[in-house]
């Protein structure tokens, strides 16, 4: 069954949107919140969730595995794509991931999501550079826009959060990381599409088992894989949360993948930022990270020129889809020439 472009760019937002949504909900509770009833150095009671290349294992392997399941059931076309391209985007992946999981530990969850609002730079920079795309004024202004937004938002935001000074630098720098990553992972996904075009299918499948592999090697060098079960065991509830963000990072990167396949990163990186505001506002009312004036003038700023670009997008996407006047007579009047 055919489904028209433009019903298949609304299924995949849409199931951006809710899987997501949920996932950022369960993410913020385990990585902020605490785990037993003991009383830690630092006075608080409970353990804190810290284990990071660990978080992002288990979530790479359940996405590999629902791939593998997806790929068994209904088996694809070979995926003739370069395994360098897979490792080089799975890496750049990786490494955007842990730099926003860690960054959960110095900022506030909605500064972590505004954060990564301004992911569209980046793709874009990097697709002018490395892809050598271009894209109209109308998209630099919205790009721009964004850029004056997340500056708003994230300016002296360790008064609202009540964290210390010294350590809100290092969330920032660990959120400017992860959206450099994001940029060169897009730019190697746009090589990947112009060389083979794989299903969306495929590139979860492969980027997640290059990631699996990876990261199964830097928590056995740095000890992490050992003190992660040595908690868990601790805590059993935490199997609960992880499976939760398991199951909808799995739906979710599905979408994604589809997305990028079918309509590539900048849009893909597009739809999945706009439903981050009402992810913000979620985490307002239900873990009370409180947001002043300033926040909320740029998060806005943020989101609305977000929506213009994809409103612009559709638009200008609808024009060249259009063919010039007299262009099916002229084609009539060749086919009768060579005939």
């Amino acid at each position: 069954m055919n489904i028209p472009e433009h019903s298949r760019f609304a299924i995949y937002a849409l199931g951006i949107f809710f899987a997501y949504f949920l996932y950022g909900i369960v993410q913020e509770k385990l990585t902020r919140g605490r785990y037993g009833d003991q009383v830690q150095l630092d006075g608080n009671i409970g353990e804190r969730f810290t284990y990071t290349l660990a978080l992002v294992w288990v979530q790479c392997l359940c996405n590999y595995l629902f791939a593998k399941g997806m790929l068994t059931v209904k088996p694809q076309k070979e995926d003739t794509t370069h395994t360098g391209y897979y490792a080089a985007s799975s890496l750049t992946y990786l490494l955007a991931m842990v730099s926003t999981n860690m960054a959960l530990r110095w900022v506030p969850y909605p500064t972590a999501v505004v954060g990564k609002s301004a992911k569209p730079i980046p793709v874009m920079i990097l697709g002018v550079l490395v892809g050598r795309k271009s894209y109209s004024w109308t998209r630099y202004a919205c790009v721009l826009t964004i850029v004056l937004g997340v500056i708003l938002f994230m300016y002296k935001e360790s008064k609202v959060a009540n964290l210390p000074a010294e350590t809100t630098g290092l969330g920032e720098l660990l959120l400017f990381l992860s959206l450099s990553m994001d940029g060169l992972t897009g730019a190697v996904q746009e090589r990947m599409r112009a060389a083979s075009a794989p299903s969306g299918q495929q590139m979860m499948l492969s980027m997640n088992y290059w990631s699996t592999l990876m990261l199964g090697v830097a928590m056995v060098v740095t000890g992490e894989g050992i003190e992660f079960i040595q908690f868990a065991l601790r805590h059993s509830e935490v199997w609960i949360h992880l499976s939760m963000i398991a199951l909808c990072g799995a739906l979710g990167q599905l979408f994604i993948f589809l997305m990028v396949a079918s309509f590539g990163p900048l849009a893909c990186s597009v739809v999945t930022t706009t439903r981050k505001f009402f992810t913000v506002l979620c985490s307002v009312l239900l873990f009370g990270n409180v947001l002043i004036a300033r926040q909320w003038f740029g998060a806005v700023l943020v989101f609305a020129a977000l929506f213009t670009d994809m409103l612009y997008g559709k638009n200008q996407h609808a024009s060249t889809n259009k063919k010039p006047p007299g262009d099916g007579k002229l084609k009539e009047e060749q086919k009768k020439l060579n005939s």
